[in-house]
Formats: C-alpha cells, structure tokens, sequence
C-alpha cells in the first residue's frame, strides 16, 4: 500500500499525487505536519533500534524515495546494515530499483496483506536473514487496511521474526467532524480510523519500548509531544520487541 508524501518536497511525485494531497491539506492543514512527523519518528526508531544491535530491516509499504530513507537512517549507525524496501506499486518499485538499491539493499514487489508472500520473495531472503533478529516497519500505511485484516497481518510478520527483533509501527486517526469528509475525499484507497485500542493490538506478541503508543513525535521523549486535540488528527506510533 502507497500513500502520497505530503511532507516531502523532492521531486519523485506525480501530477495526480499533488493534486490530491492539495485537497486533503484544504481539509486538513495539519496532515502536512503529521507527515513530517512521521519521517522523523521513522529516522528516530531506525536510528534506535539499531543501535541495540540491529542490522536488517524488512519496510512495508515503504512508497517512494524521500529524504533520509531507511537504509540511510540504519547506515548512519550501523554501516553494513541491509533493507529490503517492499511495496505493492510497481512505479514505487521501479524508483527504488534505481535510486535505492545497491549492495544490501533491495526492492521487491509485495502487498502487505500477504507477508507470507513477501517473506518468500528470494530478492528479500538474499539481504534478509530471518533466522536473525531484524526489524520490521509499517509505517503510515495500517490505516488503509481493516483492523481484522491488520491484527492478521501483524501476527504473521511477528511469528515469522526470531526473538530480539522489532516491530515499528505508525497509523494516523483523528476524531470528530473531520473523519467524514477527509475519508470521502482520499480516493487513492479507502481509509479505516482505527481506536488507539486497536492500534495497541497490532503490536500483539512483542513488549512495548517505552514511552509505548504515543503520538509519534514524542516517541521517545514524551516532552515533545505536539500541543493539538485528537480531533484535529493524531499519528500514534510505537516500537515493540518480540521476546520470545
């Protein structure tokens, strides 16, 4: 699952894109705000975990080269690091392949609704070693999924990951007035507002990192948390580790 890179400015996007994103930032200024906070959580969580000795990361769902991407955030602490970048947009794919990949690094095609699949996909299992721990990144993309669909997925991405990996995890919800008509006008995909309830459930089989489910940029010091009400949108955002 794709989803439009409101936050960067860089030039890997379309007309389409563009005109869309207009639209949202209309209804929702501070989309553009949550955007960038989810980068910078990303940066912050990938810079975290490894440093706890992490040297591969599986991100699902990973959309189109921005600033700062995955392997570049891991390579800043750990240089012999390996992503594998995985989405289910073949123009995703074929700018990854050209700007993304070299040594360690790969794109492979794959929707995250089928992690068995992606899992398999020799590309991924040349870079990726799942008998080691790894860590594994769905950010900015459970909430277009239903929450069943989401917990299933979750599970199976979990239980394939040895003990010691991590599961960073980000969605953006919102209450009051503003759910209904932002919903309608996202027509690149439907839109599912999950609880924070659910969202502490997808992170089922691993221990909460402290601070735990928090607006994503105060992960991981809560003092930074943005001054806003739920209702205005919020990006919740954890990382959890798997034990056993």
């Amino acid at each position: 699952m794709t989803c439009i890179n409101i936050y960067s400015p860089g030039k890997d996007n379309f007309a389409p894109d563009r005109e869309l994103a207009a639209r949202l930032l209309e209804l929702c200024p501070v989309v553009a705000q949550g955007a960038a906070e989810n980068r910078q959580f990303l940066i912050r969580a990938i810079d975290w975990v490894a440093r706890q000795g992490i040297n591969q990361f599986i991100d699902v769902g990973s959309g189109l080269p921005t600033m700062t991407n995955t392997h570049e955030a891991a390579r800043a602490v750990r240089p012999a690091a390996r992503v594998a970048y995985v989405d289910n947009d073949p123009v995703v794919i074929s700018h990854a392949r050209a700007l993304l990949s070299g040594d360690g690094v790969v794109a492979v095609p794959g929707d995250l609704r089928e992690p068995a699949a992606i899992l398999a996909n020799p590309s991924l299992a040349k870079v990726i070693d799942l008998r080691e721990p790894a860590c594994l990144i769905l950010c900015a993309v459970l909430h277009f999924i239903d929450a069943p669909t989401v917990n299933a997925v979750t599970a199976a991405f979990t239980d394939a990951l040895a003990p010691g990996s991590y599961l960073v995890i980000s969605v953006a919800r919102a209450d009051g007035e503003i759910v209904s008509p932002f919903t309608r006008s996202y027509t690149a995909g439907s839109l599912h507002n999950h609880s924070p309830e659910q969202i502490a459930g997808f992170f089922a089989g691993t221990e909460f990192v402290p601070p735990g489910l928090v607006e994503a940029s105060a992960w991981p010091d809560m003092a930074a948390a943005p001054s806003r009400p739920a209702e205005a949108g919020q990006l919740l955002a954890g990382v959890g580790r798997k034990l056993s």
